[in-house]
C-alpha cells in the first residue's frame, strides 16, 4: 500500500502543492511587482514581448523541475514507509524493499511521473496568470499572490481528481 499510494499519488500531489505555495506565490509576486513598478509597460515599448520573456521560462522552469521533484518525493516518501514500517511494526528494511519490489508494478511510477508535466504546466500558468493581473497598488499585489497560490492548489486538485477518473476509466 505504500508503495503505490506514494508512487502513485502522494508523491506527485505533495510535490505539486508544495510547488503551488512556494513557485506560484513567487511568480505572481515577481510579475505583479514588476506590474507595479511598470516595468512590464517598459518592456512593451521596447518591443520585448512580456510572454516571452516573463511567462515561458518560468513554465519550462516548472515543467523540467516538477518531474525530478516528483522523483525525490517518491524517493523520500518510499524511504518513510520503510523507516515507519520497521520502527513500529518492525518489518526489516530488506524485507520490506523485497515486497516492494515484488508487488508494486512500475505503472505507478509512471502514473505518478506523469501527471507531474501538468500539475507544473496549472501551477506556473497560474502565477503568472495572476501576477499579470496585478494592478498599480501594494493591495492588488497581495491579493493576486495569494490568489496564485488558492487557484493553484485547488486546480492541482481538481487535475488530481480527472486524472484518478481517467486511470480507472482505463483500468490502469
Amino acid at each position: 500500500m505504500v508503495g503505490v499510494a506514494i508512487l502513485r499519488e502522494f508523491g506527485v500531489v505533495i510535490t505539486a502543492i508544495l510547488l503551488s505555495g512556494r513557485s506560484a506565490s513567487s511568480f505572481a509576486a515577481q510579475i505583479g511587482s514588476m506590474r507595479m513598478n511598470q516595468e512590464t509597460d517598459a518592456m512593451q515599448v521596447m518591443g520585448v514581448d512580456r510572454f516571452d520573456a516573463l511567462v515561458i521560462p518560468r513554465i519550462l522552469a516548472a515543467l523540467l523541475m516538477m518531474p525530478l521533484m516528483t522523483f525525490c518525493a517518491d524517493i523520500g516518501g518510499l524511504a518513510g514507509g520503510l523507516l515507519v514500517s520497521w520502527v513500529t511494526i518492525d518489518i526489516s528494511p530488506v524485507f520490506f524493499i523485497q515486497r516492494t519490489l515484488e508487488t508494486v508494478d512500475i505503472k505507478h511510477f509512471w502514473i505518478g511521473m506523469c501527471k507531474a508535466p501538468f500539475l507544473a504546466l496549472i501551477i506556473a500558468a497560474a502565477g503568472c496568470r495572476h501576477g499579470l493581473m496585478v494592478g498599480g497598488d501594494v493591495q492588488s499585489l497581495g491579493q493576486n499572490v495569494t490568489s496564485a497560490v488558492v487557484q493553484s492548489i485547488f486546480m492541482v486538485i481538481m487535475f488530481d481528481a480527472i486524472f484518478a477518473v481517467i486511470f480507472m476509466a482505463l483500468d490502469l
